[in-house]
C-alpha cells in the first residue's frame, strides 16, 4: 500500500424508512474506488479515496421496512465533519406529510451543509433534503411516484422528475437523483468529481454500471499477469508492454528470446495462457479503449497508434474483442460519471 491523501469522509444517513438496496450499494462502491481495480486487474495497488460510513440517530442496529437489517456504523455525532453525505431512497406513506417527520437528521444534515459537506439523494431522500429548506429555489429530482408530494408540501422546490441527476445550489453542492436505481448514476458522478473520470470508468467497468443492452464485454478488461517462473518470456513481456505498437512485435519477441519460433509460441502459450498474437492485441486494444475514453482522437488515428495501419482491421479487432465498435465504446465510457441529465 503506498502513501496518499486523506481519503474523504462519506456518511450515508440511515433513518427508519430507509431501504438497505442504496445504503449498501454505495457502502460497497465507495470503499472500492482506489483499491478494487488494481486487484482486478493486477495493476499496482492503490489507497482507499473514501472512508465511508452508515450513520444513523443512535448508531443502533434496526429492521428496514424491505424485511433486512440496517447496522450503522455510528452515530450523527461521531460522523459529523463529513465530506459528502447522502440520504438514501425512503419508504413513506404517500398521504402523510413528510416536513418535521426527522428533526435531529433535519438539523445535523443542514450543519452538515454548513460545515461544507456535499449533500445527496437517492429517490425518496429528496423529500427529507426539502424539509432542510436546502432546495428552496433550486432545482431538484426525484422519484415519480413522490411528485404529488412534492407539490403539495414542497412547493418553493423547483422539481425536474425527468431528470436522473439533478446538481444544484452553489458549487454543486447539493445533488438529488431519480429512481431508487439511481444511486449508480450519482455514485460515479461523486467518484468522476472527486477522483477523476478515470475511476469513474475503472469502477464503472468493475460493477458494470450503465447501458447493458451490449452484454458484458465493453465492461471486461485485460485481467492480472498469470505468475510464472520463466524468465525468458517475462522479459519478452516487460519489453511488449512498452512497444506493442511497433511492427512485428511478435517476430521481434521471438528474436529477443533466442528460442526458435515453435519454441518461443509453446513457451508463451504455457506461460501466459495466451497466444503472442493474442496477448499483442490484447494490450493494443487495451490502449485503444483507454485513448477512446480519454481522447477526442479521430478512431483511425488511433488504431494507428496502438499499431494497426489498416482501420477496418483495427475496427474488426476492436468488435471482436468488446463486443461494439470503437464508436460506441467512446459514447458509451466517455462521459461516464460527467452526465448530469
Amino acid at each position: 500500500m503506498t502513501d496518499g491523501p486523506e481519503p474523504l469522509s462519506v456518511a450515508l444517513l440511515a433513518l427508519p424508512e430507509s431501504t438497505p438496496m442504496a445504503l449498501y450499494g454505495l457502502h460497497e462502491v465507495f470503499a472500492s474506488v482506489g483499491v478494487a481495480w488494481a486487484a482486478a486487474t493486477g495493476e499496482a495497488p492503490g489507497v482507499p479515496a473514501f472512508h465511508v460510513q452508515i450513520v444513523s440517530l443512535d448508531g443502533q442496529p434496526y429492521m428496514s421496512p424491505a424485511g433486512s437489517q440496517i447496522v450503522p456504523h455510528c452515530t450523527l455525532d461521531d460522523a459529523s465533519g463529513s465530506d459528502i453525505v447522502i440520504v438514501t431512497d425512503l419508504v413513506l406513506d404517500p398521504n402523510a406529510d413528510p416536513r418535521g417527520q426527522w428533526p435531529n437528521e433535519t438539523e445535523w444534515l443542514r450543519a452538515e451543509y454548513d460545515r461544507g459537506a456535499f449533500v445527496c439523494t437517492v429517490c425518496t431522500g429528496s423529500l427529507m433534503l426539502a424539509g432542510t429548506g436546502l432546495l428552496d429555489g433550486c432545482i431538484a429530482t426525484t422519484h415519480w411516484s413522490a411528485v404529488d408530494l412534492f407539490a403539495q408540501y414542497f412547493p418553493q422546490v423547483v422539481l425536474q422528475p425527468a431528470r436522473i441527476l439533478a446538481p444544484a445550489g452553489p458549487e454543486h453542492r447539493i445533488v438529488t437523483s431519480g429512481g431508487a436505481s439511481s444511486w449508480e448514476e450519482l455514485v460515479l458522478h461523486l467518484i468522476a468529481r472527486f477522483c477523476g473520470q478515470k475511476e469513474a470508468i475503472r469502477m464503472a467497468k468493475l460493477f458494470v454500471f450503465g447501458d447493458r443492452s451490449d452484454g458484458q464485454l465493453p465492461f471486461a478488461a485485460m485481467g492480472p499477469a498469470r505468475r510464472h517462473d520463466d524468465a525468458v518470456i517475462a522479459g519478452c513481456q516487460e519489453w511488449i508492454a512498452q512497444h506493442y505498437d511497433g511492427r512485428n512485435p511478435v517476430e521481434t519477441m521471438t528474436d529477443r528470446s533466442g528460442l526458435s519460433e515453435r519454441t518461443f509460441k509453446r513457451r508463451f502459450k504455457m506461460a501466459t495462457g495466451q497466444t503472442p498474437v493474442a496477448y499483442v492485441q490484447a494490450l493494443r486494444i487495451e490502449e485503444a479503449k483507454q485513448m477512446l475514453e480519454t481522447t477526442a482522437d479521430p478512431t483511425d488515428s488511433i488504431g494507428q497508434a496502438v499499431g494497426y495501419e489498416d482501420p477496418s482491421s483495427f475496427r474488426r479487432l476492436f468488435k471482436r474483442q468488446t463486443g461494439i465498435t470503437p464508436a460506441r465504446y467512446r459514447q458509451k465510457f466517455q462521459t461516464l460519471g460527467l452526465q448530469i441529465d
